[in-house]
């Protein structure tokens, strides 16, 4: 059913494309019943055997252009269960990764971008080995392999910002091993929470036992952020006024 359906697709992709033209029907054959065009090709798809399905495929994509004939192996291969479909998904770090706090996830987002040197949203296995020499803990290439292994959790041989923040989150809760290359990531990433206020903290682990509720740290921030825009703002209207005053002054 499916290939009497893609192959219906195709000829009307190749009929409004122009690639081919249908033939007008013979009147006798109208009469005796015999489906014309596009109808034969659905007839003929719909006696398809199971054995024939790799032909139909091959016949397909012959005369598909290639992303059409991508698109349609895929399909194929995700009814016939042999491919999982995608969905997209919505990630946000913020809610996602609540131990943090605001500036900490911005400035693991600086150091991921800085060695995402390909700019495709993804730290490969080359950028790692960069990024681990220049912070002073070079890998082997297995010792690489296994670092992303830990935390890839799709599994397609690269880091995305998601996985990079779990290589931190696993570091906080105490779930890596003190001498992995994921650890010395975490340490010599030097994330400043100095910077940050925590009770005073001067480290990255200190400051995640030391920390407030994620949920009263995160409106905190907000609120602290909405505070310092209207400061600025009420500091510029003062000035403007203040300017207003001077200009009417020398005018007069």
């Amino acid at each position: 059913m499916a290939s009497a359906e893609l192959a219906q697709k195709l000829q009307r992709r190749l009929l409004r494309d122009g690639s081919c033209s249908e033939a007008p029907p013979d009147k006798e054959e109208s009469e005796e019943g015999v489906a014309p065009g596009g109808a034969v090709a659905a007839a003929a798809g719909s006696q398809t055997s199971p054995g024939d399905t790799d032909e139909d495929r091959s016949l397909l994509s012959a005369a598909a252009d290639p992303e059409l004939s991508a698109k349609l192996s895929r399909r194929q291969d995700i009814n016939a269960g042999a491919a999982r479909p995608r969905f997209a998904q919505i990630f946000n770090p913020y809610t996602e990764f609540k131990e943090f706090t605001r500036r900490q996830i911005k400035d693991m987002e600086r150091l991921f971008r800085l060695y995402d040197s390909g700019k495709d949203g993804y730290i490969d296995l080359m950028e790692l080995k960069l990024m681990m020499e220049k912070l002073g803990a070079p890998q082997t290439h297995l010792g690489l392999k296994n670092m992303i292994k830990e935390v890839d959790e799709d599994f397609d041989g690269k880091l995305s910002f998601r996985e990079f923040l779990l290589i931190f989150h696993k570091a906080a809760a105490g779930e890596l091993e003190e001498d992995s290359g994921l650890m010395a990531l975490a340490k010599l990433s030097e994330i400043d929470v100095a910077l940050e206020g925590v009770k005073g903290a001067k480290n990255f682990f200190e400051a995640k036992v030391q920390a407030l509720s994620s949920a009263s740290k995160f409106e905190a921030e907000i609120k602290a952020e909405q505070d310092e825009r209207k400061r600025e703002e009420e500091e510029r209207k003062h000035r403007r006024a203040a300017f207003r005053e001077l200009k009417s002054a020398f005018s007069q």
